[in-house]
């Protein structure tokens, strides 16, 4: 039995600590009310409990800078629009450049969710739904490892090793609910293994919120493969093995299994949500290529250099002391570290992948829990603290607004309300989600994040000619007949328009610049004097 579930257990174990005798006169319910006290507190402030605590609090800290990505923006005005019309949108309505192109929301249900937090606390309502997702992914980690591993203190040092490498990706998309997901998946599974059958047929429950969440439902689909296939045989060879299922196990899994697939065409647009994440694969060419997130692991980075530094202490621990490794924990395990290797973003996809086995190897490292040791004062100071320290350290709205002013064109956005600007206008990519949910409908982008429209509409790999300044860049720019532009201030467009006679910036702040034809300029001009914000954040 491992020590997580003993910490967690209302059995013997708990009758080892001495209570107050209990005196001739005392009435026998009052004895069990101490006795159920007791066990409530010990679950409470238990070791592993304070020290989820602490994960949670390093979600927190982390977390306070409100370090969110570009699309969360037009990922609130989907959910937002879905939430006012009770529709889902099938074709593109935020752009005049491939306005009407084919689209769909298939992460309608994260959108959803960014959208009610919005609605109802601002923008403190998403910081408390980063910190959330954040925690719960962070406490998944560390109940996956403890699971495992059968050492909640290997578990909780893994999380934090993990969560050091992965903290860069945590951000506020929907990808965070299919990184939960996935995490849950794999734990649901381990403890199938460990023949805990209950709890594998919330696998479906699971497969259909994500399949409406985030394309990274295909990644879960294909663990549960793995684990499905790796029991069908028995194979042993030297530090490697495959246990085979009992007859009963591969009944069970192998009808999760079906009625998983089973929920991918439970969509509001049906099978079509299905078929994403191979189209995204191998038709979005410009997409891997040049969108940041797509690109290889940065070796020469600090998050390029954690990764590596990983691999190469599971080469040597492994040799050091070595561990039976599962044969289905090893097949995810390669496929994580390739697929990491080859483009970024699938680190979220190493990091649980990688968890079992670095639980495993360093559980005989890190001293058990017992519970019996359990300083319940101490626990519960650490989990007063901690929650303390979040209610009294949580930022405040104008420190929120100021983090977002540091990202996005915020002022530029409250000048443009007071000092309209001849359109269309032209807008950089990062900058794109936050006017389609700033500004109203009338005032369609040039660009956003939604890579996928865009580069099927044509649209992607004229953007990229134009910000990469190649030649006929402002010649492309004339194509679509802009006007104006809005972009990041040190950007080299920003520098070839300020240097061009036919273009004027009008504006400028710390993050961003303004630039219309001049052409144009008296016409502005009219309604709206010059005016230039030079350090505004």
């Amino acid at each position: 039995m491992s020590d997580s579930h003993i910490s967690l257990s209302t059995s013997a174990t708990a009758e080892r600590f001495s209570f107050p005798p209990r005196s001739a006169t005392g009435a026998p319910g009052t004895m069990e009310s101490r006795t159920s006290l007791s066990r409530i507190l010990h679950r409470l402030f238990s070791f592993p409990v304070a020290m989820g605590a602490l994960l949670v609090g390093a979600v927190f800290s982390s977390s306070r800078s409100f370090r969110v990505d570009p699309d969360l923006w037009w990922h609130i005005k989907v959910g937002e629009t879905i939430l006012a019309t009770h529709r889902w949108p099938i074709a593109d309505p935020y752009s005049f450049t491939v306005s009407g192109q084919p689209w769909l929301a298939y992460e309608w249900l994260g959108d959803i969710l960014s959208a009610l937090a919005y609605r109802i606390a601002g923008i403190q309502g998403l910081e408390v739904l980063l910190i959330v997702l954040g925690s719960a992914v962070i406490l998944a980690l560390y109940a996956f490892a403890s699971v495992r591993s059968g050492n909640s203190k290997a578990g909780c040092v893994t999380a934090i090793a993990l969560f050091l490498l992965a903290d860069v990706s945590f951000s506020l998309r929907p990808q965070m609910l299919g990184y939960l997901f996935l995490i849950l998946t794999l734990l649901i599974l381990e403890r199938f293994r460990q023949g805990k059958h209950a709890t594998i047929w919330f696998l479906p429950l699971i497969m259909l919120l994500w399949v409406n969440t985030h394309g990274s439902w295909i990644v879960g689909l294909g663990a549960i493969f793995v684990y499905w296939m790796s029991g069908l045989v028995k194979f042993r060879m030297r530090n490697l093995e495959v246990r085979p299922w009992t007859s009963e196990e591969r009944l069970k899994i192998s009808f999760s299994f079906l009625m998983c697939l089973l929920a991918l065409p439970i969509t509001p647009y049906g099978t079509r949500i299905a078929v994403s994440p191979f189209e995204f694969a191998f038709s979005l060419p410009l997409n891997i290529k040049y969108i940041n997130e797509w690109q290889s692991m940065p070796f020469s980075m600090v998050g390029g250099k954690l990764f590596l530094a990983l691999l190469l202490g599971l080469f040597v621990m492994q040799i050091v002391s070595p561990v039976m490794w599962r044969i289905e924990e090893l097949a995810l395990f390669l496929f994580g570290t390739v697929m990491a290797c080859l483009h970024v973003r699938f680190l979220l996809v190493f990091v649980p992948f990688v968890t079992p086995l670095l639980a495993t190897i360093l559980s005989p490292w890190v001293p058990r829990y017992h519970r019996a040791k359990d300083k319940l004062a101490l626990n519960a100071a650490i989990v007063a603290a901690i929650t303390v320290a979040m209610i009294f350290r949580f930022p405040s709205r104008a420190e929120l607004q100021h983090s977002v002013a540091a990202q996005f064109p915020v002022a530029a956005v409250e000048y443009l309300q007071q000092h309209p600007v001849p359109e269309p206008m032209f807008n950089d990519y990062g900058f794109g989600g936050y006017l389609v949910l700033s500004r109203g409908p009338e005032h369609k982008v040039f660009i956003d994040g939604r890579g996928d429209v865009y580069e099927r509409g044509g649209l992607l790999a004229d953007y990229i000619h134009i910000t990469r300044i190649q030649p006929g860049a402002l010649a492309v720019l004339d194509n679509y007949g802009v006007q104006s532009c809005l972009i990041e201030r040190d950007a080299p467009l920003a520098t070839l328009l300020s240097s061009s006679s036919k273009w004027k910036r009008v504006y400028f702040d710390n993050t961003s610049a303004l630039f219309v034809r001049i052409g144009s300029v008296a016409k502005a001009n009219q309604t709206a004097p010059l005016n230039i914000w030079a350090s505004q954040p």
